[in-house]
């Protein structure tokens, strides 16, 4: 009962110098209960059925990814309890003095644990109960459910799973501690407040050269995942310049860590102004010791920036890439002449019958299931592809070819090239309502949108690249591509289309056939049932004779876009969220343990007459310092990373990079900015003269 006494004084008589840790303890278990809670709030609302299978891969994912959160919050718990075990040492030294056994002071520490926990559970699956009402909004939000059902829910089995997971990492907080009291010498506890570290110089000469030769092997590093990332083929060569960022990382900090006194020694004017003297040692006497661990936040807050940029530039280019690359309703095509390339179509699994039975366009396939697809459609167009063998990709290359081969090997440049009249094109143009073009007889242009095809074609076009068509020899009228595409999505994908004039287009070389129409009806649940009937079609015994045309419609784009940026979205903010606050919260700690061992050192500062102010002052730059430093280096990080995403994501669009960017600062600035804020003011706290 004594003990159960004096661990509950101990926690309301600490309670300030705990902040963070509860923070930390409450946002971890509120975070943990939101995103596992996403499959309960969706139950009362009225989605179709694929959005409920896009839910349910969502949060198998999220599952997942819950497993490695509560892997990374186990370590910062156990972390977070080795603070406070060191805040603690001369009180436990003082227990033992008092002739208190290490198996009583193990029972204190794990009632004050225990008690930790319970609140911390509490508070955060409240807390969290409350975000998941606002995160079901979202939800609704971005798969546009019928939210008339709405109602406060709450989760169990998100409940249960968020006390189970926690429930095991303060299990191995208990066993930690209690392994750490086992191993404390009466010595170290009562005497570790006066222990002084060293401040080892090291050689300023090494240092200058290991963070110079660091720099270089970044600077390669940076150049690999931006210039040379195309040419990467072996998962081993996208794992190079990883752990070169890492390597150099790590010694970028240990040589700043002999660099930055030695400078500011030098530097006398500085050096000695107010309390800059100790700032920089007590800077220095730390920054040796947690080299390490000040580079594996680095590390956690670039991959954060990262991680949160390009999700976010990902759904939001995705989302609004839906009305511009789906303008129509539905586009159906169909591929003619298989015959023409029997073994290739006979290599991909079709039948002869089928091979044999696909000259037909997609109007006419429909009619062979005696289905009218037309009779739905209040308009439509029909347009053709052309192909030969006589012209590739690398036919269109001319010149420029060897050197593109040599800068991008893996490119496929025996595809035949896709061929369309530029009067079909111009149709699809019209009904789209994008740019239509003109031609002359002797000229061709290359409609494109995916920007690293369009950069290699744009040498060729610029070089004025002649190619030979149908008998005729053909320049371009444009030293560059052009925007434009024919068959819709939500990501860029026309790798480029040849427009030609329609009178030199030999129609033997007749390859697919494109019907693309919009409904009579805007009614959703009319077009789901349209859209039914004709996947129903594959069920028909005539499937296996005659091919139906494959089908593309704004509504399957849109639920399949809708689904994929909220898988990247949900996860991208778990993990951006939880790394954050890792970071910042292991900085933090750091920094609370700091001010702890320095107790006496700021009381020194008072004896000799420094005002509370300039102290202060001392504390605030000194906890800056921690905090700037790994965060500048994740920012110039960061900036090569974005610059690698971009060229990943260009498929799915980067326009919305800038607000994206913006929406990342503003969440590192709320909660790192906030764990530094909390850190200083907890500080302030530890070292403030007691009366």
């Amino acid at each position: 009962m004594m003990l159960y006494k004096l661990s509950l004084k101990n926690i309301k008589k600490s309670i300030k110098d705990y902040a963070i840790y509860f923070f930390t303890l409450i946002l971890g278990v509120a975070i943990f209960y939101v995103f596992n809670a996403l499959d309960s709030q969706t139950v009362m609302m009225d989605v179709s059925s694929s959005t409920e299978e896009i839910i349910d891969l969502m949060m198998t994912m999220l599952s997942g990814v819950s497993v490695f959160v509560s892997f990374i919050l186990g370590f910062l718990i156990i972390y977070a309890s080795r603070f406070l075990i060191k805040r603690r040492n001369k009180e436990f030294g003082i227990y033992l003095t008092l002739g208190m056994s290490k198996r009583k002071i193990s029972l204190i520490l794990f009632f004050e644990t225990l008690f930790i926990g319970m609140i911390s559970l509490l508070v955060g699956l409240g807390l969290g109960v409350l975000l998941s009402q606002g995160m079901s909004l979202i939800v609704a939000n971005m798969f546009e459910a019928n939210l008339t059902k709405f109602a406060f829910v709450f989760s169990s089995s998100a409940c249960m799973k968020t006390i189970i997971y926690f429930s095991i990492m303060y299990l191995l907080v208990m066993i930690f501690n209690t392994y750490s009291v086992s191993k404390c010498k009466l010595i170290d506890l009562l005497n570790g407040a006066k222990k002084v570290e060293k401040i080892k110089l090291k050689n300023p000469y090494l240092c200058m050269i290991i963070f110079i030769i660091s720099c270089i092997v970044l600077g390669k590093a940076y150049h690999m995942v931006t210039v040379e990332f195309l040419t990467l083929q072996e998962v081993t060569d996208a794992v190079k310049p990883i752990i070169m960022g890492a390597v150099s990382t790590f010694f970028i900090f240990w040589s700043l860590s002999g660099l930055i006194l030695r400078i500011a020694m030098s530097i006398k004017k500085f050096y000695y102004k107010g309390l800059n003297s100790f700032t920089l040692r007590q800077f220095s006497s730390k920054i040796n010791t947690t080299v390490f661990s000040t580079t594996i936040i680095c590390l956690m807050l670039f991959i954060t920036i990262c991680l949160l940029s390009a999700c976010l530039t990902m759904k939001n280019s995705m989302n609004a890439n839906i009305q511009k690359l789906a303008p129509a309703d539905a586009d159906f095509s169909k591929v003619i002449n298989m015959e023409r390339y029997y073994e290739d179509f006979r290599s991909l699994g079709y039948s002869d019958l089928q091979i044999k039975n696909s000259n037909y366009d997609v109007k006419e396939s429909f009619e062979l299931f005696n289905f009218d697809i037309t009779s739905y459609f209040k308009d439509y167009i029909e347009v053709n592809i052309y192909t030969t063998p006589d012209l590739t990709f690398n036919h269109t290359l001319g010149s420029n070819l060897k050197t593109i081969r040599t800068e991008f090997p893996f490119l496929d440049y025996d595809d035949s090239e896709a061929i369309m009249k530029i009067s079909d094109y111009n149709q699809v143009a019209k009904f789209y309502g994008i740019d239509e073009y003109s031609l002359n007889k002797d000229e061709y242009m290359i409609v494109a949108d995916f920007k690293s095809m369009v950069n290699i074609r744009n040498i060729a076009l610029e070089n004025g690249e002649v190619i030979h068509l149908f008998g005729h020899t053909l320049k371009p009228k444009y030293k560059s591509c052009q925007d434009g595409f024919l068959e819709m999505s939500s990501q860029h994908i026309n790798t480029g289309i040849i427009l030609v004039s329609d009178e030199i287009v030999n129609e033997e070389y007749l390859y697919e056939n494109h019907l693309i129409g919009n409904y009579k009806t805007t009614d959703r649940e009319e077009i789901i049932n349209i859209e039914n009937k004709i996947n129903k079609l594959d069920q028909d015994p005539k499937a296996d004779v005659y091919l139906l045309p494959n089908g593309s419609t704004k509504l399957a784009i849109k639920e399949a876009t809708i689904g994929l940026s909220a898988m990247v979205t949900f996860i991208g903010l778990y993990l951006g969220v939880i790394f954050l606050i890792s970071s910042a919260a292991i900085l933090g700690l750091k920094e609370l343990s700091e001010s702890s061992d320095n107790k006496e050192r700021f009381r020194m500062l008072r004896k000799i007459g420094t005002d509370e102010k300039m102290i202060h002052k001392a504390l605030f730059r000194q906890i800056a310092i921690f905090f700037i430093l790994p965060l500048i280096l994740a920012l110039i990080h960061s900036i090569f990373g974005i610059m690698f995403a971009v060229k990943i994501l260009e498929v799915f669009g980067t326009e919305e990079l800038l607000p994206s960017i913006i929406a990342t600062a503003i969440f590192i600035v709320l909660i790192y900015g906030g764990y530094f804020l909390i850190t200083y003011f907890c500080s302030k706290n530890i070292i403030k003269e007691k009366i």
